[in-house]
């Protein structure tokens, strides 16, 4: 017998979209484990910062990407399962979150063996099991053949005022620019995605539309079985 591919919830989206909280809504209500990818992106360029490397040096965050010691790991973190990336079996959770870290990561990001590198990865975390999924390029990239895609998206005004209710201010017009123009793997709506438009819409409202989806589907798809 031919054993089932893990299923894929593929949540992609601009930054302050709400990507981070109904990822984790829906795999908590599905019992899926979560992935962020960009906690994946800020760990390198939180590791390249500790080794003195220039994040702008693309050649040598190429250099530590290859060469860095990692593994990845299935823990439970407040009842929700996750995947998550460790550095000489160390998660650097609160490092990866500060100011320093957070404007290396869009130039960590764009470079073309990261990303390389990141895909291999992030595909790895299916053999834990069904998994939830959120970054810029799950859909497009990382899981293209996944049925399971969705697309969040807000105003920028919305957006920026969620941003500064963490008590973080950053310049989304110019962060959306650069994912979307970047050579690899560019920020842009999977093909067959669900676009949300979550600008008028609560977490619980957004979470619940995927998770009806994605009932509805598994439902449907069993029948037909």
């Amino acid at each position: 017998m031919k054993k089932q591919q893990p299923i894929v919830i593929a949540i992609d989206g601009t930054s302050a979209s709400g990507k981070s909280t109904n990822a984790k809504l829906v795999a908590r209500a599905l019992g899926f484990v979560y992935v962020d990818t960009g906690a994946m992106y800020r760990t390198l360029a939180w590791y390249c910062l500790q080794q003195g490397v220039h994040v702008e040096d693309s050649r040598a965050v190429a250099r530590v990407c290859r060469q860095w010691k990692t593994s990845l790991e299935l823990a439970e973190v407040d009842g929700l399962k996750c995947a998550r990336l460790l550095v000489d079996g160390y998660f650097p959770e609160k490092e990866i979150r500060t100011a320093a870290t957070s404007a290396a990561v869009p130039h960590v990001a764009a470079v073309k063996q990261v990303r390389a590198w990141m895909k291999r990865t992030q595909r790895d975390c299916a053999r834990f099991g069904n998994l939830v999924m959120e970054g810029r390029d799950i859909g497009t990239n990382v899981f293209p053949e996944t049925e399971y895609k969705y697309y969040l998206d807000a105003n920028i005004n919305e957006r920026l005022r969620r941003r500064a209710a963490e008590g973080v201010h950053e310049n989304l017009a110019a962060r959306d620019q650069r994912d979307s123009q970047r050579a690899t793997a560019p920020l842009m709506i999977a093909l067959g995605a669900k676009v949300i438009n979550n600008s008028e819409m609560t977490s619980e409202q957004t979470s619940g539309l995927i998770i009806e989806d994605v009932r509805k589907r598994l439902a449907a798809a069993t029948s037909q079985e």
